[in-house]
């Protein structure tokens, strides 16, 4: 049986963590990121994902220097998304340290890019985002960070994305992000039962609870952010929870250890 991961998830805004609510609402500071990936990397977390929330608005990614910083730190995997659109830029950031891409609007404007990059680096490497809002009744994927709706399905585009050869699927709830109330169990339990590749449920933990609620519902990963930054839970709290209520979940152990 596949042990459920715990990620944590980091906006990088300017060289800076932050955390906001509803993607743009209440942005926050919330530290350094090499400082930050080197504490949770003695925690023991899974894996890590850091997210630059200005990098497609502006045309450009992530700087390799954080990266490459990150890398000379932490000795686990992690993952590194915003405004990544070609193979190229692929290339730099896994040649700088980083495990796995994260894939958003570049895959909704052509998704042929996310077969070519499978094909080239590896299913392994390539993570699709999707990002969503309940509108009119059903879940609409957003490109953009947010900003543009699609007029797609979340669950459709999660499906199409895995005959793309996408490696995992990050699933975030833009109308959960920051509101700490709990991960969206429908979506997470209806594309889990479709999907044949991992799943990552992201928005909305709050509670030891809502990290088992999510795993329970089919999600092979759960990201945590606010929950991590805001409350005195730590991985280590979540971990054990979730052990011993008979989650399969890897032992506790840094990266150092």
């Amino acid at each position: 049986m596949l042990k459920k991961r715990i990620i944590p998830k980091f906006l990088v805004r300017g060289g800076r963590l932050v955390k906001g609510v509803g993607f743009f609402d209440n942005v926050r500071e919330a530290g350094n990121p090499i400082s930050t990936a080197k504490v949770y990397d003695s925690y023991g977390v899974d894996e890590m994902i850091f997210v630059d929330i200005d990098a497609t608005p502006e045309h450009r990614v992530m700087t390799s220097g954080i990266i490459e910083r990150v890398s000379e730190e932490v000795f686990m995997p992690f993952t590194v998304g915003g405004g990544i659109n070609s193979l190229e830029q692929i290339e730099v950031l896994l040649r700088s340290g980083a495990d796995k891409v994260s894939i958003n609007t570049a895959a909704i404007v052509d998704p042929g890019f996310v077969t070519r990059a499978a094909s080239r680096f590896g299913d392994q490497c390539i993570v699709v985002s999707i990002d969503y809002r309940e509108t009119d009744g059903r879940r609409e994927v957003f490109s953009h960070c947010g900003r543009n709706p699609t007029g797609v399905g979340a669950a459709e585009w999660g499906m199409r994305m895995q005959d793309a050869h996408a490696g995992e699927i990050l699933l975030t709830s833009i109308d959960r992000d920051g509101m700490m109330s709990g991960y969206d169990l429908d979506i997470i339990h209806a594309l889990s039962e479709k999907l044949d590749i991992p799943l990552i449920a992201s928005s909305g933990a709050g509670s030891l609870a809502h990290c088992m609620d999510a795993l329970a519902a089919g999600a092979s990963a759960i990201t945590i952010s606010s929950m991590f930054i805001f409350s005195d839970h730590s991985p280590i709290k979540v971990r054990s929870y979730l052990a011993s209520n008979g989650v399969h979940v890897r032992s506790q152990k840094g990266s150092r250890s």
